[in-house]
């Protein structure tokens, strides 16, 4: 961890000398300061419109994984947008834009299903998760026995 935040460091060094070559002090200060401003004006409109959703989605008993999730993935684009720097600033707006922001939700979903099933066999053992349905006997005789139709997702 202290090796990839010294990685951000440099490269956040690197941009804002990249930058300040290219404009200037007072271009850099003003490109910094406009970002903020910009940054932080999308993030109450990303983070409104995920609200939103959110309150749509759990009036309507539907699962808010979706949307809770963009909920999350805007205020740490928020956070990467008022941290100084234009490496953070990029981020933080790839964050908040939808289309790269449902590539990185579909990301953080796996990572999150995979820590999950780790950390439940950790604590109670091997877990199998299975996705199925439950269907109706066909005949009178099987009645007394349910039939489960399905498959094994994780084992």
């Amino acid at each position: 961890m202290a090796v990839v935040f010294l990685l951000y460091v440099i490269a956040e060094i690197a941009a804002i000398w990249a930058v300040g070559s290219a404009v200037g002090v007072l271009g850099t200060l003003g490109l910094l300061l406009a970002g903020a401003f910009i940054g932080s004006w999308l993030a109450r409109r990303e983070g409104a419109k995920a609200m939103r959703a959110f309150i749509e989605t759990s009036r309507s008993g539907r699962s808010a994984e979706k949307e809770l999730t963009d909920g999350m993935l805007v205020g740490l684009g928020g956070v990467l947008i008022l941290i100084p720097g234009f490496v953070s600033d990029v981020l933080g707006l790839l964050l908040m834009l939808p289309p790269s922001r449902a590539v990185a939700r579909k990301l953080w979903l796996r990572r999150m299903e995979k820590r999950a099933v780790r950390f439940a066999n950790q604590r109670r053992g091997p877990v199998m998760v299975v996705d199925s349905d439950v269907v109706p006997p066909s005949s009178s005789e099987d009645k007394a026995r349910p039939v489960i139709e399905g498959r094994i997702i994780e084992g």
